[in-house]
């Protein structure tokens, strides 16, 4: 979750123990308010009957050790026993929904690195074939260094490497070869779906990582 609702969040499980337990009831109350549950609500219901007991037991206090011992325990519970259910239940009153662990910048910095990758190794392809070919640029079949951003090159790479280009399934893929080996290769996502037929649908996705080395 974002730094300042971390440290709120923080407080707020901190709350009763800060304020030796005085604060517990009212501090699972508000997040029932907040957040209308009813397990904070019970919660809160049962804090607020201890420190009401203790409270009640108070005014014995100087007398009676059994007194004394009760108000230490309900302390405990409420200070302590209250803090650490506070800690426990944080990330749920100020988190509900999980999302403090989606990082969507970094999932899109991520996408937009590939995306700058592929257009890279494109380049390198169109310029020097032989060099993209001894980095195995399109060839996730075979290992390698160079990172390409997922490129496939339909016109090397076997069908297995091929289904991972979007839309293309098993049966498609060996259509592709098939054609392929026919033609002597594509150019292009457009010749290459006109040609060995595939949906026009998955064109603009296909050309998005395919690369066409000849």
């Amino acid at each position: 979750m974002p730094p300042g609702r971390a440290a709120l969040s923080v407080t707020w499980a901190a709350l009763p123990f800060l304020t030796l337990g005085y604060a517990t009831p009212f501090t699972f109350a508000a997040a029932a308010l907040w957040r209308r549950s009813a397990h904070l609500l019970v919660s809160a219901g049962v804090y607020l009957a201890v420190f009401a007991v203790m409270l009640y037991l108070l005014p014995g206090i100087g007398g009676d050790e059994g007194t004394e011992r009760a108000v230490g325990v309900l302390l405990f519970v409420l200070a302590v026993v209250g803090c650490a259910h506070a800690f426990l239940i944080r990330r749920r009153v100020f988190d509900p929904h999980g999302l403090s662990a989606v990082d969507n910048e970094a999932v899109v910095e991520r996408v937009k690195r590939q995306r700058l990758l592929r257009e890279k190794a494109r380049e390198l392809a169109a310029a020097d074939p032989g060099l993209a070919k001894e980095l195995r640029i399109g060839r996730p079949d075979l290992p390698r260094q160079y990172n390409d951003g997922g490129l496939v090159d339909v016109n090397h790479a076997p069908a297995e490497a091929l289904t991972l280009l979007p839309g293309i399934t098993p049966e498609l893929a060996r259509r592709i070869e098939r054609v392929r080996a026919e033609a002597g290769g594509f150019v292009s996502a457009e010749e290459l779906s006109a040609v060995a037929g595939l949906p026009p649908a998955i064109t603009g996705d296909v050309a998005d990582y395919a690369v066409f080395i000849r």
